[in-house]
């Protein structure tokens, strides 16, 4: 200190401020850190004149200096000594500070020195004298920090407050160096403008805007002014110094708690105290100084992110975005991100989604309940119209947001291998911790959100996308081998394609150490999530379905009891059995609302739930991506099962090789399941994108594995492919045969193997191994009907089932058998429901009286008839279709001695029940709600008797037919033709002629059974007891005609006799019996024919 001026006029430190000998301590810490930075010896002669044994550097000093009062005096001296760090300085700031005089001297002379009037071409008016770098260090440093050396001045002119430094000030004063900030003590003048900041406000609030002034006015600065850049840059790097000092050090200020960057990098980029892009260089460019840097940065995204993780896509997200995309534009803070302790810390569903820091940034979704709520209000009374606008406007949001996401993500992907490494773990970490989302029973306490998990497939679908090319060029680089390489999705629980836990255990335990490259990564993880994630939100529309139609039948049900519950009154004995109102009705009747309006609630809830997944994914874009994807999994499937190298412009060979290999058996059952459900909801909901999204690969990939169908396991999965096929060809639009109808239909791959295929499955279907695989197979073999019906235009159709019959003769007469089953059962079902329901609706229409309850009772019981008859219908009447196709096609195939007599039979059954005395049960209130038309149906069955009416075959055995077969009945049929014009006078003719053969037939079989008399017994079926046609010998030894033992055979492979199993190969036939029955019955028919010709030439000329 100046001994001549009196301390007590210097002003007093601020209360914040530490003392001197905490400063020092401080500023020794801070010039540790600074190291290699920190201002170097002055070369300059005027140097020379400071007293002996001072030091240039801002080196710490010894215990003893700090102790002795001459050592402090002379480290004093030493912040007015100390140069810029400019190697070789123009001007030095610690010369003009030493010898004050000299230098304010050359100032005034800059100031006051005139040019010469003899050089009049160098003079320039007007112009202002030039500065001193020491004055322009001073007044720079002054404005940049908004500081002063002045007591009495409280701003800078520019209305902004400026802080005092008494400190500095004093320290100049003490070795009379000029009121000036200068480069020697500018390192000093920051910690003091720092330090002397309320601890109230973040240093930063203060720093970063400082920062920023001197990175603007650097770069202001023209070429050739490297005094005023040297001066600057110091300037900048001692407060980018200062900033990180305030974010590692708190207690370099006197502070408890170093400052939030979190806060700094919410804010925008439009304020002076946020983390700019420049300011973000810097400070990365000073990580491999000290790993507090990328530390302090990770831990403030791991607080963004716990903030964020509490909030909803309507709460005030976009600052939180943008700062996790700010950090995506730099590498290092990636890395420094990944590298975060709660980057890969959670070990369950929920902790993936809310404390990862990924996580809260997938949660954000407009499939939050709350946000749903917001996008659908009152969605009971809610219209489809503005249903359809909201979401719409949810989609765009999403897609937006979404899009943002991606960049994130991807950059993580891109930043470096181990970066890109932990970002593949985070998102395996999604879906291996919520293997529970596929449950029957999902709790959401458990697993992540929808929201999350739907965005995590989508970013994973776009992970995808720059392989997925059309010609499938890169299918290859899919490794078969890669869950066997210590895969990042666990498939251990997961059901297996075709292997049970031990076969697949064994396989997965002969592991590969290669490692997998980023295609086969991304690949399989995304299979995964739209296993866990769409797939399984996809799923929920269902249960949803059901609550929402639960929960309105409560609802309706409990606001019917309200008005009973508000009118509730007692017997009050008191009052001589007078009725007074009960005292306790009014708390019955709050608590009653009450659960009212949870139920309601939670229908609400389930509503809006339901309208905004609709909304997500009915998005198209989205689900072209989806398809483009699954499209890719099913050419890496076939060409896996084929062991070829498929793609949809190579054929593909059926049936699939044998053995299957181990790899595709052993493949989790979801990578085929999530194929066809995606395309079975596009199907459903975004037929318009088909077109362009499904090829070849899809009619491969499902007649592939119906034809293969030992390749697969699991019924329920086979017989989803037939719903694909039956899907694509849903007519809309244009496309009157579906999207994938013409492909069938004209395909030479579908020509050759469709039909074989779908009467392959047919048959399967019959016995699924499921509890409910009796109701199944009608659904399964509806939807072969179907497809068969799109294609059946096309002859080589029929060819193909001409020759299924000729030349794989038992497995085309299994599948009429079965085709005979069904028309029979379901027929019968349908047609004995009728009655039933002619009966519920005469009395409930007679019957106004009828109370309540009872009506109740009935009109369920009414109700369901209705559903079964309905459903039992529709698959009659394309059953019968399938039979007109087939009978129309090729007659001689259905009268073959296996099938003819069940066809006979089961035709004149149901003509029976249409025709008959019993075809007044049959009317009911509105017959086409049933799908049930009386006369066309009778006209089918009709033309099904004229298909095969040139077989004598056929001919016989609907006459044979003892139980059913009566020519009023046939008479009836063609008069109820006739009357109703059902068919042409040709038609009619033929039918006509038609009874007359089976009437024909009938005299003679009559005739032949009396004349044939008793059939000895080694001629007689032992199982029906008829006479045998074509006698063969079972393994048992016993002789049954084949037309018996193959009936037996369609239904139970076991020999009748001892129960062993038993093919129709199995059989050896009886040629010698044969030709012993046949000619004991020609001779017996012969004189049976004879005897009718004579009586009816007798009674013709009568």
């Amino acid at each position: 200190m100046d001994p001549s001026q009196d301390p007590s006029q210097l002003p007093a430190a601020t209360p914040d401020a530490p003392d001197r000998n905490t400063m020092e301590q401080i500023r020794l810490r801070r010039l540790a850190k600074l190291g290699t930075a920190s201002p170097k010896p002055s070369e300059e002669s005027g140097s020379s004149t400071k007293p002996e044994g001072s030091s240039t550097t801002p080196s710490a000093p010894t215990p003893e200096q700090r102790a002795s009062p001459a050592a402090q005096a002379s480290e004093k001296r030493k912040i007015n000594v100390t140069p810029t760090p400019a190697d070789k300085p123009p001007v030095s700031s610690s010369q003009s500070s030493t010898i004050p005089d000299r230098s304010h001297k050359r100032a005034a002379a800059k100031i006051d020195d005139r040019p010469q009037a003899t050089q009049p071409a160098t003079k320039k008016p007007n112009m202002a004298p030039e500065e001193s770098i020491d004055d322009y260090t001073h007044r720079t440093v002054s404005s940049l920090f908004r500081i002063t050396l002045n007591p009495s001045q409280t701003d800078d002119g520019h209305g902004h407050q400026t802080t005092f430094l008494p400190g500095v000030a004093s320290e100049l004063a003490e070795v009379g160096a000029p009121a000036k900030f200068t480069v020697a003590v500018l390192d000093t003048t920051l910690l003091e403008a720092a330090t002397a900041q309320p601890h109230a406000t973040p240093l930063l609030r203060y720093l970063l805007p400082c920062w920023k002034r001197v990175s603007r006015t650097l770069a202001l600065l023209k070429d050739g002014e490297k005094q005023k850049r040297e001066v600057l840059e110091e300037a900048k790097r001692l407060c980018m110094s200062y900033c990180l000092f305030a974010l590692t050090i708190p207690d370099l200020f006197g502070r408890p708690q170093p400052d939030d960057l979190a806060t700094f990098l919410l804010r925008s980029q439009e304020h002076e105290d946020s983390i700019s892009i420049d300011f973000t260089k810097d400070v990365i460019s000073r990580f491999p100084e000290d790993e507090q840097y990328p530390a302090v940065f990770a831990d403030a995204m791991a607080v963004i992110s716990v903030k964020l993780s509490d909030m909803s896509m309507e709460s005030d997200y976009r600052p939180y975005l943008n700062a996790l995309s700010f950090y995506a534009k730099f590498p290092p803070l990636l890395r420094a991100v990944s590298e975060h302790e709660t980057f890969l810390s959670a070990t369950t569903g929920p902790e993936v989604e809310r404390k990862t820091i990924l996580g809260p940034f997938f949660r954000l979704s407009p499939l939050q309940s709350e946000v749903s709520l917001t996008y659908f209000p009152n969605p009971r009374s809610l219209d489809k119209g503005r249903a359809a606008q909201s979401q719409d406007a949810l989609r765009a949001i999403l897609r937006v947001y979404q899009d943002e996401l991606f960049a994130i993500a991807n950059a993580f992907i891109r930043s470096d291998s181990d970066t890109r490494n932990r970002m593949l773990d985070w998102c395996a970490l999604g879906v291996n911790t919520n293997h529970k989302r596929r449950a029957i029973q999902v709790d959401p306490r458990e697993v992540s959100s929808d929201g999350f998990m739907v965005n995590l497939t989508v970013i994973l679908d776009r992970f995808c996308s720059p392989f997925m090319d059309t010609t499938f060029s890169k299918v290859d680089r899919i490794e078969v081998d890669y869950f066997r390489r210590n895969p990042r999705v666990s498939i251990k629980d997961e059901t297996k394609i075709n292997a049970d836990q031990a076969a697949s255990d064994a396989f997965y335990a002969n592991a590969d150490s290669k490692s997998s490259n980023f295609i086969s990564e991304v690949f399989f993880l995304a299979l995964a999530a739209h296993h866990y994630g769409s797939g399984a939100t996809n799923s929920k529309l269902k249960s949803l379905d059901r609550d929402i139609k639960f929960y309105e039948k409560h609802i309706t049900a409990m606001e019917a009891e309200r008005y009973k519950l508000a009118n509730v009154s007692v017997r009050n004995p008191t009052l001589n059995g007078v009725i007074a109102n009960d005292n306790e009705n009014p708390a019955r009747l709050a608590m009653f609302e009450v659960s009212l309006k949870r139920h309601t609630d939670v229908l609400e809830k389930a509503i809006a739930s339901k309208n905004a997944i609709e909304g997500v994914f009915l998005d198209d874009k989205m689900q072209e991506l989806s398809l483009r994807f699954m499209k890719y999994v099913a050419v890496w499937m076939l060409r896996l099962a084929s062991q070829s190298a498929y793609t949809p412009e190579k054929d593909l060979a059926l049936p699939l090789p044998s053995p299957q290999p181990e790899a595709f058996a052993c493949l989790p059952e979801y990578a085929l399941q999530d194929v066809v459900d995606n395309f079975k909801f596009v199907y459903r909901y975004l037929p318009q994108i088909m077109p362009s999204a499904v090829g070849s690969e899809m009619i491969a990939l499902c007649i592939a594995f119906l034809q293969s169908s030992e390749f697969i396991k699991n019924p329920y999965l086979k017989s989803s492919l037939v719903t694909l096929l039956f899907s694509g060809t849903w007519p809309f639009s244009h496309f009157k045969k579906g999207v994938l109808g013409d492909q069938l239909y004209g395909s030479k791959f579908a020509n050759k193997h469709l039909l074989r295929a779908l009467m392959k499955f047919y048959i399967e279907a019959e016995s699924t191994g499921a509890h409910t695989q009796f109701y199944d197979k009608f659904n399964i073999r509806y939807e072969i009907f179907q497809v068969i019906k799109c294609v059946w235009g096309n002859d080589v159709y029929r060819e193909q089932l001409a020759r299924e019959s000729k030349v794989n003769r038992q497995f085309f007469v299994q599948f009429v058998n079965l085709l005979l089953n069904d028309a029979t059962y379901v027929l019968d079902e349908a047609l004995t429901k009728f009655p039933k329901i002619h009966q519920l609706q005469a009395e409930l229409e007679q019957n106004p009286g009828m109370t309540p309850e009872d009506r109740e009772k009935k009109l369920e019981e009414l109700q369901t008839l209705e559903g079964q008859a309905g459903s039992y219908m529709q698959l009659a009447n394309e059953t019968l279709a399938m039979m007109k196709l087939f009978t129309s096609a090729l007659a001689d195939a259905f009268t073959m001695p296996e099938i003819v007599q069940r066809l006979a039979s089961m035709l004149n059954y149901n003509l029976e029940t249409l025709a008959g005395p019993k075809m007044g049960q049959l009317k009911v209130n509105d017959p086409s709600k049933y799908h049930f038309q009386p006369r066309v149906l009778l006209s089918d069955f009709v033309d099904i008797y004229l298909n095969l009416a040139n077989s004598q075959a056929f001919i016989d055995a609907v006459a044979a037919d003892g139980r059913s077969y009566k020519p009023e009945t046939f008479d009836k049929a063609g008069f109820i033709l006739m009357k109703r014009h059902m068919k042409d006078d040709v038609e009619l003719r033929r039918f006509d002629a038609l009874k007359n053969s089976f009437k024909e037939s009938k005299a003679i079989a009559d005739q032949a059974e009396l004349d044939l008399g008793e059939i000895p017994a080694d001629f007689e079926d032992p199982i029906l007891g008829d006479l045998m046609k074509d006698p063969v010998m079972l393994p048992s030894q016993h002789v049954v005609d084949r037309s018996t033992i193959m009936q037996h055979l369609l239904s139970d492979p076991k020999d009748p006799f001892t129960r062993q199993p038993m093919t129709i190969e199995d059989v050896v036939p009886d040629q010698a019996l044969r030709e012993r029955i046949e000619a004991w019955k020609a001779e017996k028919i012969e004189a049976a024919k004879a005897k009718v010709l004579g009586d009816s030439m007798d009674t013709t000329e009568g």
